[in-house]
């Protein structure tokens, strides 16, 4: 057993009655006194204090380590790479999906909704994500005038599409036929349509 204290002429030299390391809060490979004066040799693998540490499992990527508060901590977040994110209606919002990324995602439109984000189906001068519109309003329009009397029946007025019409641009109605004509008894046959 080695000298824990040493006094000279009633003068204290060294004391180390009090210290209070041991080896397990020593780190590895490195040699200091002990209280009891020997010498000792480090087996702590800690090289920081992590008291006040605050990762959480879930917060590092599954399998890698951490420490914190004096525990060892192994992660659980999972691991997503690079993830492609697909929106697909402008009112539904894509989740972003927890985890460790790696930063090769990417969002992006839907194939067949992109397809439709073409400069002919934007309104002239209207820029929709960086695409800027050509579409005038008058492309493919083929008016129709119809005309039409009025009958006892409802009546739907439509273009005629198998012609090629897109819209009316106007509709003729002519005025309800009506005839007054002198019958036998002296007063008037009224004929309406």
């Amino acid at each position: 057993m080695g000298a824990n204290k040493l006094v000279v002429g009633g003068v204290t030299k060294f004391d180390w009655t009090g210290l209070t390391a041991d080896k397990n809060k020593v780190l590895r490979g490195y040699t200091a006194g002990g209280k009891d004066g020997e010498v000792m040799t480090g087996e702590c693998d800690f090289d920081a204090d992590t008291s006040d540490g605050t990762i959480t499992a879930d917060e590092l990527p599954t399998g890698e380590i951490g420490y914190a508060r004096g525990n060892r901590i192994v992660g659980t977040m999972p691991i997503r790479g690079g993830v492609t994110l697909t929106i697909v209606d402008a009112d539904t919002p894509v989740a972003i999906p927890a985890g460790s990324h790696d930063g090769s995602g990417r969002a992006v439109i839907d194939a067949d909704e992109l397809a439709k984000l073409v400069p002919e189906n934007i309104r002239e001068n209207v820029s929709i994500l960086g695409r800027v519109g050509t579409m005038t309003g008058d492309e493919e329009v083929s008016a129709q005038t119809k005309s039409v009397t009025p009958t006892m029946s409802a009546q739907v007025v439509l273009p005629d599409t198998a012609q090629g019409y897109t819209h009316l641009s106007q509709v003729n109605v002519a005025a309800i036929p009506y005839t007054e004509t002198p019958n036998a008894a002296g007063g008037y046959t009224i004929t309406i349509g």
